[in-house]
């Protein structure tokens, strides 16, 4: 399930891990709410505050190195005998648009592998990836169908301790009567300060674009790249083809934990006419 932990992004892993504590550890030592907490007896707050931290740093991990959903030929030879029971039969198989067995039998150019509808080749993982989204540097790593929901999961937590931290870190500022005092006592909780801001920002804006893009049933790579995609080529800018309401993308997307077969959604229409 998970990839080897000495990869190339071992020192982004320890970067980040590292960063995440040493940020902790300066709210810790500074006169904030924690450590007025701590101070007089009251371990509720400080407790639940790294319990979150604790908890986005699993994520964290969980989704940075676990399998992205990997193509494999072994899916390739469960696929073939999978389309046997589909409801569609071979009579009718062959009297839907040729393009849906275009799509089945489209083979990578680079791992050679026959590409699920929605997977993509990424070049810095060197694997096809199914319903893939994007690579994502920050976790180093790609975010694709088994992961996805994990890294949404991820940016949620975090942005809830990122939030509680910058409240935490704006208690624990000193007022000093000259600028240069000021700065010499908050200096570090200053440098925590900024760096916990440009990560709120950062986190909120992918989230919110996230769940906007998974209410459509969309990914990023669709949504960027919707003219090169051959499947979405003849679609109109408005039409998604993997549209199933609000409620059934949110469903899909965090209660359907097995792989999806996204040609049987995407030729339902046609699967209903014939």
């Amino acid at each position: 399930m998970f990839r080897n932990v000495l990869s190339a992004g071992f020192l982004i892993r320890v970067s980040h891990s590292a960063l995440t504590w040493a940020v902790t550890l300066v709210l810790f030592l500074f006169e904030t709410d924690l450590r007025q907490g701590v101070k007089h007896g009251e371990f509720l707050q400080p407790v639940i505050f790294v319990l979150l931290v604790f908890g986005s740093m699993l994520l964290y991990f969980v989704t940075s190195l676990m399998d992205p959903g990997y193509v494999t030929f072994d899916d390739e030879l469960k696929g073939r005998g999978a389309r046997s029971n589909w409801n569609v039969g071979d009579e009718k198989e062959q009297m839907l648009p040729a393009v849906k067995k275009a799509h089945r039998l489209r083979r990578c150019g680079y791992c050679m592998v026959q590409q699920p509808m929605r997977s993509k080749h990424c070049q810095s993982c060197q694997h096809c990836v199914r319903r893939y989204d994007h690579h994502c540097p920050w976790i180093e790593n790609c975010v694709g169908e088994r992961n996805h929901r994990f890294f949404v999961l991820y940016l949620t937590m975090q942005l809830a301790v990122l939030l509680w931290a910058f409240h935490i870190a704006w208690s624990g500022f000193r007022t000093e009567a000259a600028w240069k005092d000021w700065l010499r006592v908050n200096t570090f909780l200053l440098m925590a300060f900024i760096i916990i801001i440009i990560f709120t920002v950062v986190v909120m804006l992918l989230l919110v674009s996230h769940l906007y893009l998974v209410s459509n049933n969309t990914t990023t790579w669709e949504f960027m790249s919707r003219h090169r995609i051959s499947y979405l080529k003849h679609c109109g800018s408005e039409e998604n083809p993997f549209d199933q309401g609000i409620l059934g993308n949110l469903w899909t997307f965090f209660c359907v934990c097995k792989l999806v077969a996204w040609e049987r959604i995407y030729f339902r229409d046609e699967d209903e006419l014939v």
